[in-house]
């Protein structure tokens, strides 16, 4: 949604303050640049990266219009779940988790948090490394390793897509100016043509230029580091769950154990102690 406020007020100031100077905005469309610009661009995004990257890039782009994938219900929902496992793990031992840990989306013990278990990828870190647990993982510290190293390969991952988006709109000025000479050597070929056909001619050249600084500044280059900064959000779900295992792992007390995945949240979504505590009665009366 900001993303189309943002590019609506780049429009409107742009276009808008070019028009208020008298600037006629109907020689600005000029199709057959933007053919050129878009299509150089990407297919020279094509032959950058590899196609696993290319698959993740389009949908990449959707999370610019859709925003932060987890907001503070569904961290307060991940809390919960923590603490309802850790709880069952505490009082009834480890090896009452397996069965659940096997088909998690048919457990009574995660469909109760639906946008956690509807969320493969994160259902499936959790399970896994309660799994681990259950098989006889006791070291802390070769856990921890294991989860920063599957976190580093999650993020380098993530990092391929959003570095590939922003060299993708670094392209566009460059790609502009193959527009602009290609219209300035068009001109050259009629150059015997009346001052009027001319100026058109030029006028159309120069909208290259225009377009290809005016795509990558004010959508494709913000568009990318929108789409990082979404992955990084992203990670922090992740890194919740990271730091209430660990904590459950260390013999902490499951209300001790998600207190510090609670503090490992970011303050815009971190839910308050009482707002925990609040969902956990809730959740133990449901």
């Amino acid at each position: 949604m900001l993303f189309i406020v943002g590019f609506i007020i780049i429009i409107v100031c742009v276009l808008g303050a070019y028009a208020a100077h008298g600037g006629h905005l109907g020689v600005l469309w000029q199709p057959l640049e933007f053919v050129i610009i878009f299509g150089a661009a990407t297919g020279a995004f094509i032959i950058s990266v590899p196609i696993h990257v290319l698959k993740r890039a389009g949908a990449a782009y959707g999370l610019a219009f859709k925003g932060n994938r987890y907001s503070k219900a569904d961290y307060l929902e991940l809390l919960t779940m923590q603490f309802t496992v850790f709880k069952l793990i505490k009082t009834k031992g480890m090896l009452e988790l397996e069965t659940h840990l096997d088909n998690p989306h048919d457990s009574a013990l995660f469909t109760r948090f639906p946008t956690f278990v509807n969320d493969h990828h994160a259902c499936e870190f959790f399970c896994d490394y309660l799994r681990m647990l259950t098989m006889g993982a006791e070291n802390v510290h070769q856990l921890e390793d294991l989860m920063n190293e599957q976190l580093d390969v999650h993020h380098s991952e993530n990092h391929a897509v959003s570095h590939a988006l922003t060299l993708y709109g670094e392209s566009f000025p460059a790609l502009g100016i193959v527009a602009a000479v290609l219209g300035v050597i068009h001109t050259m070929g009629s150059i015997n043509q009346p001052p009027e056909v001319l100026g058109h001619l030029i006028g159309a050249a120069l909208v290259g230029t225009f377009a290809g600084v005016l795509i990558s500044y004010g959508v494709m280059s913000p568009l990318a580091n929108c789409v990082k900064t979404l992955f990084d959000n992203e990670t922090k779900y992740y890194l919740c769950m990271k730091a209430g295992i660990i904590a459950c792992m260390n013999g902490y007390a499951p209300a001790i154990a998600v207190e510090f995945a609670r503090k490992s949240i970011e303050s815009d979504f971190r839910p308050s102690f009482a707002e925990l505590e609040e969902a956990i009665q809730n959740a133990a009366a449901g």
